[in-house]
Formats: C-alpha cells, structure tokens, sequence
C-alpha cells in the first residue's frame, strides 16, 4: 500500500500547510513529488517559523517538516524565463501539479491550467486558494477560522472566541483537494484525458460545520463558546478533576452508556432521576448532573477509574499533553524520520488508513 504511487510523478507549486499536506500524501504512497520553492525567499515561507529552541543556521523548521516528507526541492525563481521553462518540463512530465497561487499569478507565470493542457492532456491541475478563484484576498487558516464560524463556537463564554490550536481549516481543505484528485485520476483511466481541481478553504470550512450548521439551518440554533462541551449532548466535554489531580472527560452518547457511568460512580439512582434519564433531560440539567458527577469523581485516582470505565464501554479519556501523547506506543508507530538537508527530522504520518 505504502507504494500504490511509485509510478506518479508530483510537481507541488505550493506553500505553508494545505498544498503540502497534499504532496506529502502522494509522496508518503510512492509518488516522486518534486517541490519547486522561491529562490528569492529562501524557500517556502514555514522554513522560517520556527520555534526559539529551534537553530537559527539551518534553513529549515519544524513546521516545514511537518509536510515535506520524503519530497525533492526544487529552488527556482519563476520570474526568470529559464526557470518558468523548467518548471514547464517538469509539468509536461508529470501526473499532477499541485499550486496554490494568489488571483491572476498563474496566468503571469503562464502556468494556469488553459495554458499547461496544451503541453499535457493528461495533467490534474489541483488548485488551492482562499476565497475561491475569483477573490484575491489573501488567506491564512486563523482568517478562516474567524470568517466561517469556528472561533464564535470554539472556547468557553469568559474566553471568548478562540482558533484552534492547529491550522485546520488548511488541514480540511488538503483533504477536499485529494479527494479531487483521485477522483480525477479515477476519471483519467477511463477517458484518459486530465482535469482541473479546485478548492477554496472558504468552501472547505463551510462543509466542515457539519451538525453546527444543520443546528442553524434547521433550528435557528447559534452555537456559543461552551468550552467542550456538545450542544446536543450530555455529560459530554465536561471536564472532571481526580483525586491524583488529572483532568478526565466522558462522551456519552446513549443511556446505556450513562447508567453504566452511575453504577460505576455508585450513583445508579441518578440513572432513573427524572432530571437525567435521558439525553434531552441531561442537556437541560447538565450544570447540576455536572455538580453532582464531580463530588463523586474527585473521591478517584485516574487511570484506576478510566480502567474500570473502559471496561464497561463507557467513552472516557485523560487530557493528555503532547509530550504524554507520544509516550503512547500507538502514537509512535506514525513517526516518520528523515534526514533533510542533514538534520534528522520527525513528523507524523498524514496517511493511516490500512
């Protein structure tokens, strides 16, 4: 599996997060994708994000290699005539071009998609941008998360609004973009002819809103910061503090689930409370059914109280750090390693399906 592309060759013309998460796919299934950087930039600009305990003599960081696996880098400036010629050899080539250019600089370059289908008809031309083909403003994942709703849902009501903690309106958009794709390679082998995809990260955050939107659409319901807590669901995101001091929290989606969590908290009358016996009842009364779950989950240490949770089906989890997360053997098991430009490196893995 890890190989099914090692016949596809991959020109990625394309920055920061989304266009890159979708080479790395290709290239983490065999493809050759060859990643053409500014010259005049030194690179792709997350080369430079780099953290303060990161070295400053390397031109190369921690977010770059986050999805830049096991790709070749290409420095060209496509300003100069010889190295838009290069570029174009590469492109009549290769399978697919990934770009990510700003409004109308695809046409300066000469390389929007009217012009390269002359030179390949087999090309899938994936374009990423912003606000869709027709905007030219310009585009970061904190704007989108702003614009699309995500920051009016996500935090707590003393908070405020609050991005998330990863770029995931870049991440949501990468996938858009690959689905294309291999929908149009699937297309490619029957008609033999390629195609343009596009995505904006605009559309992508909107069909990411999932039950938030439906919520609205067909209740009028506006969806507030509460923290983690699920509007349509309870205890759900709720944070509990042990006697060992971590913080846990439960997703209970069934009543099943809930009278499993009160037997085990030795609270099985709490089940049959009228206040609490279903999920309707529970989402009305969660700040008391909240009171009442602490005084009981205080009196446990942690992974003796997840142990016998689990046991029982009941959804539980610890908050972990990152540093926690990857003591985890399952977590280990997606590190990629390579060596760039002669520093090891480490990322995770973008592709886990099996």
């Amino acid at each position: 599996m890890n190989k099914v592309f090692k016949n596809l060759k991959v020109v990625e013309i394309a920055s920061v997060l989304a266009g890159p998460s979708v080479g790395m796919f290709f290239s983490e299934l065999g493809a050759e994708v060859i990643k053409v950087e500014n010259e005049k930039t030194k690179g792709d600009v997350t080369r430079s994000w780099k953290l303060p305990s990161e070295p400053k003599d390397v031109n190369l960081s921690a977010y770059f290699c986050a999805v830049n696996y096991k790709k070749k880098y290409l420095f060209l400036d496509l300003t100069h005539h010889n190295d838009i010629v290069k570029v174009k050899q590469l492109i009549s080539e290769c399978d697919i071009v990934i770009l990510n250019f700003k409004k109308g600089d695809d046409i300066k370059f000469g390389l929007d998609y009217n012009t390269l289908k002359q030179i390949n008809k087999k090309l899938i031309y994936a374009s990423i941008n912003g606000f869709g083909e027709h905007s030219d403003r310009v585009a970061y994942d904190l704007i989108l998360q702003a614009e699309t709703g995500f920051m009016s849902m996500n935090g707590t009501p003393d908070s405020g609004p609050v991005k998330m903690p990863v770029a995931l309106i870049d991440i949501l958009a990468g996938h858009q973009l690959k689905e294309g794709i291999l929908v149009a390679l699937l297309e490619r082998e029957k008609t033999g002819q390629g195609q343009k995809i596009s995505v904006s990260l605009y559309d992508s955050a909107i069909a990411s809103l999932a039950n938030q939107a439906t919520n609205w659409l067909m209740g009028r319901h506006i969806a507030k910061p509460i923290g983690s807590k699920h509007p349509n669901i309870a205890p759900y995101g709720e944070l509990f503090k042990t006697k060992d001091n971590k913080l846990i929290t439960f997703a209970i989606g069934s009543n099943k689930q809930f009278i499993n969590l009160c037997n085990i908290l030795n609270l099985s009358t709490l089940s049959n409370d009228s206040r609490f016996n279903d999920n309707r009842n529970r989402v009305k009364n969660r700040v008391e059914l909240e009171d009442i779950l602490s005084q009981e989950i205080i009196k446990y240490v942690a992974e003796e109280l997840i142990s016998k949770l689990h046991q029982s089906f009941v959804p539980v989890a610890k908050i972990n750090n990152i540093d926690e997360v990857f003591k985890n053997k399952d977590a280990q098991r997606l590190i990629l390693t390579e060596n760039i430009q002669g520093v090891d490196t480490k990322c995770v893995k973008t592709v886990v399906f099996k």
